[in-house]
């Protein structure tokens, strides 16, 4: 076998653009796969408008939600006023702090949200916090 010596060498190459194709395509799956993590805790009601509203960061926090209709929720699961406290303690574990945020809608009375308020503060490490939108948000 005799090697020819009168074709050029090639210089070697590496083809990239398959290799970004496939860097894309994992690109897109974790930037809808991050997207299809969220979660709201929240049940729809009419929030009040606040100009001030700051968002609350905080890793354990509890959502309470009153409707219009006058029920209560506790993270998204029915309650009542007399087991507020019981529940809340219970979410709250051995945690020293515990954020809870009621989430009441524009409909429900001033008397409702401060009874329920009331309950909260007998909660040892409960801090409070109102749902509002921000400006802008519908």
């Amino acid at each position: 076998m005799q090697l020819r010596d009168d074709e050029p060498d090639l210089p070697a190459r590496i083809d990239i653009v398959p290799m970004i194709d496939v860097i894309f395509a994992i690109l897109a799956f974790f930037i809808l796969s991050s997207l299809s993590l969220t979660r709201s805790q929240g049940l729809p009601v009419n929030l009040p408008q606040a100009q001030t509203s700051q968002l609350q960061q905080q890793n354990l926090r509890v959502l309470i939600t009153l409707r219009s209709n006058g029920e209560l929720f506790v993270n998204r699961e029915p309650a009542s006023l007399a087991d507020l406290i019981d529940q809340v303690q219970q979410l709250k574990g051995d945690q020293p702090e515990i954020v809870v945020v009621v989430n009441a809608d524009t409909a429900v009375s001033h008397g409702q949200v401060v009874a329920v308020m009331d309950r909260l503060r007998q909660v040892e490490g409960a801090r409070l916090a109102i749902a509002t939108k921000g400006p802008g948000e519908t």
